[in-house]
């Protein structure tokens, strides 16, 4: 432990723990910007400088280390100058139109300025920087907004590992863009959204989609139906200032409803379908290799409906519900696309099934049919325009919205969100068990697969404490669970034995991880769940800011409490999903499954 002292105050704090973190853990504050927790500590803003007694130059607290006797001031005269200093500087290269800013009331830039109290801008001139970007489907790049913290930078960079934010040019010309001068929508960028929720001010934002669903909610010729994914119930209640993790599951059903849309359908009931696709697609791929290896015969293969092929069975398989995970494997390992799932995201399926079944049972033209999906990830607004997510000539879904955009809208509706009573899911496309949820936090869908598959095999629940298989659960970057077969049924007695491994990751940096195993025939996996954003679908590029380890966990826990909350909680024991597959899809993998259901990929280049 190391000795020192911060206004006074005798602190000890661990060797290599910087003077803002040592500040922060005895409750003194020190003002900052460019600092991310655990993420981002370059120091490049400077806001955060501190006195240090001895020291001729003031110091950025959140990249220098605390040293034994080391004595800090950070409230003198010299300090608060300078950060004024510092604060008015970025201003003169920054908009003054706070009121027309997405971010105002939420922007940290503009509570420092309060924090500081700053409240006259004295430096005026040339600004550097006034390109807007609006080339990509799913982010909006303000350069006139930058401030050129760099959080974007170490995102993009260090946590994802895709590269393409960078700063360009130097000195007053500086500018963080991709390379090449190229903008967003050129650039192999995955559109996860992880820089729109870092970003401090209004530089990168999600490409707003509220003014196409109103304009379709006024429609009077449109029916308009909304579907919700699972991280957003327990995130939108932090925008009306619930604690982060809080179930707002009914009050979200209500304030969708007194929006006027037409039916409020659930993420989850197809989330339960990917499940049945998804968890037969593995079931054929394993049988497959186990044919392969003359394990088991034609005749076996046949007789648990799978046909025998002629072509390699590919393991492992990748989940593909993660669209910004879906561009980056197309666009960095194109090759190995064939491992992917051919099930399309569960929020494409439902939107399919609203334009086809659905539309079917109301007797209407599909394409008056409005289809808004509310979804945490901004690569879902990329995902609708992928030509392939189209049936019968219309798109799957029209419009996406993230957790934010939905409560500016709510909002703009002049609903008291706190005030509303819970409201229920419409039917038919309602419906939900508890492995659904479960897809909004990492392992998520790779626990439900397995619920499922694990009981179809065996006739049992799978071996854990209240279905979890806790190896897979969690935030490290990569985790790998092993299941062997015992006391199988009688038709699949021959898996006995047999052990199938499995790994879970969150964020691309982990994924390519995964896949330059595979790309190197060293994987030992035989299924793989890959989310494109850290943690998950909880911390998505379009969910509440900010998103830190701390809320991360608590919106963990609120998805396994709705799970746990539920009666049905395994996908194949939803009986509106039985009652889909008899009266319209017949089996899973079927032939209108295939159509409706499931999807191919495209390889692409770097650039």
């Amino acid at each position: 432990m190391i000795n020192l002292t911060i206004n006074g105050k005798n602190i000890s704090a661990e060797e290599g723990t910087t003077i803002l973190e040592a500040a922060k853990q005895n409750n003194i504050l020190i003002p900052s910007l460019c600092y991310l927790e655990d993420v981002h500590k370059i120091g490049s803003c400077r806001v955060c400088v501190v006195e240090q007694e001895g020291a001729k130059n003031l110091q950025a607290s959140c990249i220098t280390a605390v040293s034994e006797g080391m004595v800090i001031h950070t409230n003198t005269d010299r300090v608060r100058k300078a950060r004024k200093v510092l604060y008015e500087l970025m201003l003169s290269d920054h908009p003054n139109d706070c009121l027309k800013c997405l971010r105002n009331q939420n922007c940290e830039f503009q509570k420092l300025g309060e924090m500081i109290q700053v409240d006259e801008s004295r430096f005026e001139g040339a600004k550097s920087k006034d390109y807007i970007d609006e080339t990509s489907p799913s982010i909006v790049r303000d350069n006139s907004k930058c401030i050129l913290c760099k959080r974007c930078v170490t995102i993009c960079n260090e946590v994802q590992g895709v590269g393409i934010l960078n700063p360009q040019f130097r000195g007053f010309s500086t500018e963080v863009s991709p390379g090449s001068e190229l903008p967003l929508g050129s650039a192999a960028c995955t559109y996860c959204g992880q820089c729109t929720t870092v970003c401090p001010v209004g530089a990168l934002q999600e490409k707003d989609s509220t003014k196409t669903v109103w304009e379709a909610l006024l429609d009077p010729n449109k029916t308009v139906i909304v579907q919700t994914a699972p991280a957003i119930r327990i995130a939108l209640g932090e925008e009306f200032g619930y604690e982060a993790g809080t179930i707002v599951t009914g009050k979200m059903v209500s304030a969708l409803k007194e929006m006027n849309f037409d039916y409020v359908f659930d993420t989850n009931f197809t989330a339960d379908l990917t499940i049945m696709e998804e968890g037969t697609e593995f079931l054929g791929r394993l049988l497959s290799y186990l044919h392969s290896q003359k394990v088991i015969d034609a005749g076996q293969l046949k007789s648990l409906g799978f046909e025998p092929s002629d072509s390699a069975p590919v393991l492992p398989m990748i989940t593909s519900c993660s669209p910004g995970w879906i561009k980056y494997i197309e666009h960095y390992y194109p090759e190995e696309t064939p491992h992917l799932s051919s099930c399309k995201s569960p929020h494409m399926m439902l939107g399919a099934l609203c334009k086809s079944y659905f539309a079917e049972k109301l007797r209407m033209d599909p394409k008056n049919i409005f289809v808004v999906s509310i979804m945490p990830c901004t690569a879902k607004k990329y995902e609708i325009t992928r030509p392939e997510m189209v049936n019968n000539g219309v798109p799957n879904v029209d419009a996406v919205l993230t957790t934010r955009e939905l409560a500016k809208m709510i909002k703009n509706a002049g609903i008291d969100f706190a005030s509303l009573t819970d409201g229920v899911m419409d039917n038919p496309l309602g419906l939900s068990s508890g492995a659904a949820d479960i897809f909004g936090a990492p392992g998520g869908v790779m626990e439900a697969a397995l619920r499922t598959v694990y009981e179809i095999i065996t006739g049992r629940e799978l071996p854990f404490e209240k279905l979890h298989v806790t190896p897979i659960q969690g935030l490290e970057r990569i985790k790998t669970a092993e299941l062997t077969v015992e006391d199988a049924k009688e038709e699949w007695k021959f898996l006995n034995g047999v052990t199938v491994k499995v790994a879970t990751t969150s964020g691309l940096k982990g994924a390519s991880i995964l896949v330059e195993e595979i790309r190197k025939g060293e994987s030992p996996y035989h299924f793989i769940e890959v989310m494109g954003c850290p943690g998950g679908c909880i911390s998505g590029g379009g969910q509440p800011r900010p998103t830190n380890d701390e809320i991360r966990k608590k919106r963990i826990a609120a998805i396994y409490a709705e799970d746990e909350g539920k009666v049905l909680r395994k996908s194949h024991e939803n009986p509106d999903i039985v009652s889909l597959y008899e009266a319209y899809l017949e089996k899973p993998l079927g032939h209108r499954s295939h159509e409706l259901l499931h999807t191919h990929y495209t390889k692409r280049k770097k650039i």
